[in-house]
């Protein structure tokens, strides 16, 4: 084959790959169609983040979400005004819930970003190497596993004292051995495939397999994972808030919001439960979503 024939086919396989990955993308928005209970999800999660985004600016009572005072307005009911009531202060709850998504998103973030920062290399480097570095990894993971993850997040919260940062910090510490687990066994099947082989066999460095070879083949799971996680995560930091370790007040937190609500119960039922419900569609949005994601991205999943 001449040079210039050899140019021309380069274009075409770029093409054919291009197309490939076009058809493939929407074969999987269809079958993400086709379920009710994942575009369910989807749409709760994507509402939870265009209020996350723009809240600050669209709410009627802004100055109630720093903590403002209105003595004269307290515990009223929904209305038109007050759409989801106010608080014992004469806060606007509706502005606080919605002000309050952003903190829930970057909760989830924090949490789950860290989780997966610490998680992933651990596991792709106990898959890998094997022998003493993947038992020493993974004896240290089922230390972790094997204290529960809310009291060991309670234990270092109280060591470190309570605060939105250090709730954050606290569940992301407990929350990256679920990865090494995860990617662990993923890598071990992985590193036996041909392919991998074949990189090792013409003298391709670990580093370089691990990152573009191993780490692209654990992409779906960890995607699938994170999804799940970041509504695991809302939740179990709107736990800890509850119980007064979460933001002080007067910041807007779901589970703060709740915590004090329920001084409140039954008779101002509104305070306790539109925080409550916020938490409840946003985790059972993410839930869907990770649903939604693991039906598409692993084919045992789909064969089911």
């Amino acid at each position: 084959m001449s040079k210039l024939d050899q140019t021309a086919t380069i274009p075409a396989s770029f093409s054919e790959r291009h197309a490939g990955r076009i058809r493939q993308m929407r074969l999987y928005g269809h079958m993400f169609r086709g379920s009710f209970s994942s575009m369910l999800g989807l749409t709760l999660v994507g509402i939870f983040l265009i209020l996350a985004a723009v809240g600050p600016w669209i709410v009627p009572f802004p100055e109630d979400t720093l903590g403002a005072v209105h003595m004269g307005s307290r515990l009223l009911p929904p209305s038109t005004e007050h759409w989801f009531g106010t608080d014992e202060m004469g806060a606007d709850i509706f502005s606080r819930v919605i002000v309050g998504a952003r903190t829930s998103l970057w909760i989830g973030i924090v949490i789950t970003g860290l989780g997966a920062l610490i998680g992933v290399p651990l596991g792709i480097i106990a898959g890998y190497k094997g022998g003493f570095v993947r038992a020493c990894i993974m004896r240290l993971t089922e230390l972790f596993l094997a204290v529960p993850g809310l009291a060991l997040a309670l234990a270092i919260v109280a060591s470190l004292g309570p605060g939105l940062t250090n709730c954050m910090v606290a569940l992301a510490i407990v929350w990256w051995p679920g990865y090494v687990r995860l990617v662990e066994a993923k890598t071990l099947a992985v590193k036996e495939e041909l392919f991998v082989e074949s990189a090792r066999s013409i003298g391709a460095k670990t580093p370089w397999i691990l990152w573009h070879h191993i780490l692209p083949n654990c992409m779906s799971p960890i995607i699938v994972k994170m999804s799940m996680d970041m509504g695991m995560a809302i939740l179990a930091a709107a736990g800890l808030g509850f119980i007064g370790l979460g933001a002080p007040p007067p910041a807007p937190e779901w589970g703060a919001m709740v915590s004090v609500a329920r001084s409140y119960m039954p008779d101002w039922w509104w305070y306790s439960f539109f925080p409550g419900a916020a938490i409840f569609l946003t985790v059972l949005g993410f839930n869907l979503l990770g649903d939604g994601l693991r039906d598409i991205l692993d084919p045992r999943s789909r064969a089911r």
